[in-house]
């Protein structure tokens, strides 16, 4: 009698590993939402409008955009350490986990295209940030957009194959890459779309354009972090846009506002407002006041490549014009040494 209730609960530990260990197993891939809790399930199908989910005997869909990132079953240990190393920035130490993936030998397809699309991201990122070849790093992200035109990722790439065109100066090719963002399913990525070929037009100095462009993103009411967000960067480049249309008035108001309110935890917001004072104080002749406003994005928020860039790009310039070569010879020196790739 003692040993039968000694060994009932072993019978019942394997009685419940039986009864719930094929649901357990069926749930088994975990997608983490851009807004909210992580969700378990298992991938039913991917396309580049999104993905669907069963969880727990019920389809769930997430669209393209909304979509942090996905665990899959079956994930190789390079491909997890890669993934968040990309995803915190870690370029150079997600491609040498990624690197050492044989795609072909991964066990599904969902997680070799996953694969290739670190690899491309981390590509893209290196070129952007001036250590890696724009031309290369465009060439395997089409590579991507054409075999995986079904990954959920697609309109991501469509975006890296737009900042890789504007950061090698083929502004028409950028136009193309940026506007097919507008069939996107999420609300961030059209306001994506419509922020970033404004700035390519203001590049080109379309500047009216690119003004009507900005003002229609500053009028939109939003809610989510990321729209909030673009909202933002729109009124920084509308800054530049005001102040090169010569409503200089209106654009130090305007720059004046976001100062104010400005979070210098989002380094890239914070350098696009400052870079857009700068052009602002150049548009109104201010050159020493534009060197003050450029040398806060390079010694204050200095993370955001491409706003640094251009900063040490406007420093060199403006260093010259006020009559301090060496001060304009170190800027050159800076972006030579930290930017080689876009230096140019």
């Amino acid at each position: 009698m003692t040993y039968r209730y000694r060994i009932a609960p072993v019978v019942l530990c394997l009685f419940a590993v039986t009864v719930f260990a094929p649901t357990a197993l069926a749930q088994t891939d975990r997608l983490f939402p851009t807004d909210g809790d992580m969700v378990l399930g298992k991938i039913k199908s991917v396309s580049k409008s999104g993905v669907v989910l069963t969880v727990s005997g019920k389809d769930q869909t997430f669209p393209a955009g909304t979509i942090t990132k996905i665990l899959f079953q079956g994930d190789p240990t390079a491909l997890t350490e890669g993934r968040e190393s990309a995803l915190d920035g870690q370029f150079d130490q997600a491609l040498e986990e990624l690197r050492t993936l044989k795609i072909d030998d991964l066990p599904r397809d969902v997680i070799k295209a996953d694969a290739q699309f670190y690899i491309v991201l981390s590509q893209a990122k290196q070129a952007l940030a001036g250590r890696g070849d724009l031309a290369s790093a465009a060439k395997s992200a089409l590579n991507f957009a054409r075999s995986q035109s079904n990954s959920w990722r697609f309109f991501d790439v469509a975006k890296l194959l737009g900042d890789l065109a504007a950061a090698a100066g083929n502004a028409d090719q950028a136009l193309k890459y940026y506007g097919s963002l507008r069939s996107a399913p999420s609300p961030e990525m059209k306001i994506q779309s419509v922020y970033e070929t404004s700035m390519v037009q203001l590049s080109k100095g379309d500047i009216e354009t690119a003004q009507k462009q900005l003002q229609q993103i500053v009028g939109l009411k939003v809610t989510s972090a990321e729209s909030v967000r673009l909202k933002n960067l729109a009124k920084a480049g509308l800054a530049v846009a005001l102040a090169r249309g010569d409503k200089q008035g209106e654009s130090n108001q305007l720059i004046n506002e976001m100062i104010e309110t400005l979070n210098p935890a989002d380094t890239v917001v914070a350098a696009r407002i400052y870079n857009a004072q700068g052009a602002a104080m150049e548009a109104a002749g201010d050159d020493e006041g534009a060197i003050l406003a450029y040398l806060h994005t390079h010694l204050m928020f200095s993370s955001d490549a491409e706003s640094h860039v251009l900063a040490l790009r406007r420093l060199a310039d403006l260093w010259t014009r006020v009559g301090k070569p060496d001060r304009a010879a170190q800027a050159r020196g800076e972006l030579q040494q930290r930017y080689p790739g876009l230096s140019g």
